[in-house]
C-alpha cells in the first residue's frame, strides 16, 4: 500500500495568539491531494460497482433467482448508509478528533480510552444485531417482498447478507478511527475490496451454487472493507514512538476487549508532572458522543435520506411500465458530481471536528465556508455537463440491447431534472457535517430531512400523475432544496457560525455562472454527432464557460476554484508531505 496512507493531520491544534496568527494555507495542498486520491478511489469502486453488476447479469440473466437476489441486497444498501457513510462516521470521526486533540496532556491516553469504552459493546449490538437478522431472515424477506415465488431462496441470501452488519460496522469504526488521525488512503479502499470481493465470489462459484454465491460474494466483501485497512493500523502501531499516531492507540483498539492499561503517555518520565484535573480528559466526556442522545438522531438523519428513493419508487409504481428504471439510471449517473464533490468534505470533516475540539471556531467557520465553495463549483460543473449531454450520456452508459432510443430520451430527461437539485444535496453533504463536528446531540438536521422528506412526498404526489418521472424527480429537487435552506439558516447556535448572507450570495453567482454553462455545454454537444465525442467537447465548453463566467461574476474565493484545473498537478505531487505546522 502506499505510503500515502502515512500522513496525518496536525496534532493538538495551537489556541490564541498562534491560531490567530497561523494561515490555513499550508495545509491546503495536503486536503487537496487527499481529496484527489479519496475521489479517484471512490471512482475506481463506483467502476468495479458496474462491473460487479454487468457480471451478475452475465452469469444469473433476469428471473426468479436475481429477484431473491436483490431482496437480499436490501441490508448491506441499508447498512453502508448506517454502519460507513452518514451515520457511524458523523458520529466517530467527532470523537476521535476530540480525542486526538486532547492527547498528550499526561494521563491516560484518550484515544485508547474512547476505543476501550465503545469498541466492545459496538462488536456486540453488531454481532447480536446480525444474529437476529439471520434468525428472522423469513419474516424480513415476508416484510420486503410479500408473494416472492422463491421464498426460500431469498431467506438463504439475506442470511448471507446479514453477516454484513458486523463486517461494515467495524470498517466504518476503522475508517472513522483512520480519518479522525488524517488517515484518508485506506477507508477510500473499501469500496474497492468489497466489489473484488463479490466479483471474485461470482465468478469462482456461480456455477456451483447458483444466486447465492453473491450473497456470498457480499460477505466476503464486507471482511475485505476490513482487511483492506489492517496494515494502515499496523504500521500506526509499530509507528514512531511520540508520534501523532504511533501513540499506541492501535494497541487500545486490538487490546480494548481485554481491558489493559493504555500505553504511557508521550513525554513520559522525570520530567513528566501529573495534569491538573482541568487537563484530564474525562472518560464519560469522550464517549458522550456515542450515547443514545447523539446516536439517534444521526440515525433518523440517515434513514431520511434513504427513504428518498422508497417514496420515488412508491409514487413511480403507478406510472407507466419502465418509470422505476428511468428514475434509478437517472439518479445514479446524476448523482456522481455530488459523491465527487463531497470528497474534499469526507478529508475536511476531521479538520471541522479538532479545530471545534480546540475551540477554534473561527478556523472551523472558515474550512465550512471553504468546502462550500470549494464543492459548489465542482458539482454544478458536473451539473453543466450532466444537463448539456444527458441524451449522450445515457446513450454511451446504457443504449444496448433492450434498452432502446426511447429508454435513452425518457431517462436523460430525468436525469437534467435531477440535476437541478445537485447542488443542494451538496450543501446538505457539507453542512450536515458542521453539525455534528461538535461531538454535541442535535436533532436539527434530522428534523431538517424529515420536512424534506415530507416536500418530496407531498408534491411528488401532485407532479406525478401530470409530469410522470420528472415530476418525481422535480419534486426530489424541491424537496433537497428545502433542507438545504434550512440547515444554511440553522447555521450558528446549532452549528458552526457562519456568514449566512455572504455564502448565499456567492453560491447564488455560481449557480449563475452553472447556468451559463449547461447552455454553452448543451449547445457544444449538440453539434457533434458520436456521442462521445459530443460530451468530450461539451464537458471542455461547460469548464471553459463555468471559470469565465465565475471569474466575471467576481466570486469570493474565485482562486481555490482554479483547483479544479490544477487537480492533475496535485495528483502528480508526493501525498506523503506533511503540511508545515504539522511537522
Amino acid at each position: 500500500m502506499s505510503d500515502a496512507s502515512r500522513t496525518t493531520l496536525p496534532g493538538p491544534v495551537p489556541t490564541g495568539r498562534q491560531a490567530a496568527s497561523r494561515p490555513d494555507s499550508p495545509a491546503g495542498g495536503f486536503l487537496a491531494r487527499a481529496a484527489a486520491v479519496t475521489a479517484a478511489l471512490t471512482v475506481a469502486g463506483a467502476v468495479l460497482g458496474l462491473l460487479r453488476d454487468q457480471t451478475f447479469a452475465h452469469v444469473f440473466g433476469a428471473d426468479t433467482d436475481t429477484d431473491a437476489f436483490l431482496v437480499a441486497w436490501t441490508v448491506p444498501e441499508v447498512a453502508a448508509t448506517l454502519l460507513i457513510e452518514d451515520g457511524l462516521a458523523l458520529v466517530l470521526v467527532p470523537a476521535f478528533s476530540l480525542a486526538a486533540v486532547r492527547r498528550g496532556h499526561g494521563g491516560p491516553d484518550p484515544v485508547r480510552a474512547l476505543v476501550a469504552a465503545t469498541l466492545p459493546r459496538l462488536m456486540l449490538a453488531l454481532a447480536a444485531l446480525s444474529a437476529l437478522l439471520i434468525a428472522t431472515a423469513p419474516a424480513l424477506v415476508d416484510v420486503l417482498a410479500p408473494g416472492l415465488p422463491e421464498p426460500g431462496l431469498a431467506v438463504d441470501c439475506t442470511r448471507l447478507t446479514s453477516t454484513c452488519t458486523l463486517t461494515f460496522g467495524l470498517a466504518g469504526y476503522c475508517s472513522a478511527a483512520l480519518r479522525g488521525h488524517g488517515r484518508f488512503l485506506a477507508p477510500a479502499t473499501i469500496y474497492v475490496a468489497y466489489n473484488i470481493g463479490i466479483i471474485t465470489v461470482l465468478l469462482a462459484f456461480g456455477g456451483h451454487w447458483g444466486v447465492r454465491a453473491a450473497a456470498a460474494g457480499v460477505a466476503a466483501g464486507g471482511a475485505l472493507m476490513v482487511a483492506a485497512q489492517t496494515p494502515s493500523l499496523w504500521r500506526g502501531m509499530r509507528g514512531r514512538r511520540g508520534a501523532p499516531w504511533g501513540n499506541g492507540w492501535v494497541r487500545g483498539l486490538l487490546g480494548a476487549v481485554g481491558g489493559a492499561r493504555g500505553p504511557r503517555p508521550r513525554g513520559a518520565g522525570k520530567h513528566t508532572t501529573t495534569p491538573t484535573p482541568p487537563t484530564a480528559v474525562p472518560r464519560k466526556h469522550l464517549t458522550g458522543a456515542l450515547r443514545l442522545a447523539m446516536v439517534a438522531p444521526v440515525v433518523v438523519f440517515a434513514l431520511s435520506r434513504q427513504c428518498q428513493t422508497l417514496v420515488e419508487r412508491h409514487l413511480a409504481a403507478p406510472l407507466p411500465a419502465g418509470a422505476i428504471s428511468h428514475l434509478n439510471y437517472a439518479q445514479k449517473v446524476a448523482q456522481m458530481p455530488m459523491v465527487l464533490s463531497l470528497m474534499l468534505c469526507t478529508v475536511t470533516f476531521p479538520v471541522v471536528a479538532r479545530a471545534l475540539a480546540a475551540g477554534e471556531t473561527e478556523r472551523a467557520r472558515r474550512r465550512v465556508e471553504g468546502d462550500l465553495m470549494v464543492a459548489g463549483a465542482i458539482v454544478l460543473l458536473g451539473a453543466a455537463v450532466v444537463i448539456g449531454c444527458a441524451p449522450q450520456i445515457v446513450e454511451v452508459l446504457f443504449q444496448r440491447g433492450a434498452f432502446g432510443p426511447a429508454d435513452t430520451a425518457a431517462t436523460a430527461a430525468v436525469m437534467r431534472v435531477y440535476a437541478l437539485g445537485l447542488l443542494a444535496q451538496t450543501m446538505v453533504g457539507v453542512l450536515v457535517r458542521s453539525y455534528f463536528s461538535a461531538a454535541r446531540p442535535t436533532w436539527y438536521p434530522a428534523v431538517t430531512m424529515l420536512v424534506c422528506l415530507v416536500v418530496t412526498a407531498v408534491a411528488g404526489a401532485w407532479a406525478a400523475p401530470v409530469w410522470g418521472a420528472r415530476g418525481i424527480a422535480a419534486a426530489n429537487a424541491l424537496g433537497i432544496v428545502t433542507g438545504a435552506l434550512l440547515l444554511l439558516a440553522g447555521t450558528g447556535r446549532r452549528s458552526v457560525g457562519l456568514a449566512r448572507r455572504r455564502v448565499g450570495g456567492e453560491l447564488l453567482k455560481l449557480a449563475a455562472a452553472g447556468a451559463g454553462s449547461s447552455a454553452a455545454c448543451w449547445w457544444c454537444a449538440a453539434q457533434v454527432a458520436d456521442p462521445v465525442a459530443a460530451i468530450a467537447t461539451g464537458a471542455l465548453a461547460a469548464v471553459a464557460a463555468f471559470l469565465a463566467l465565475a471569474r466575471a461574476a467576481r466570486v469570493r474565493g474565485f482562486a481555490p476554484l482554479v483547483l479544479l484545473l490544477a487537480l492533475f498537478r496535485l495528483l502528480s505531487r508526493p501525498l506523503t508531505r506533511r503540511p508545515r505546522h504539522a511537522r
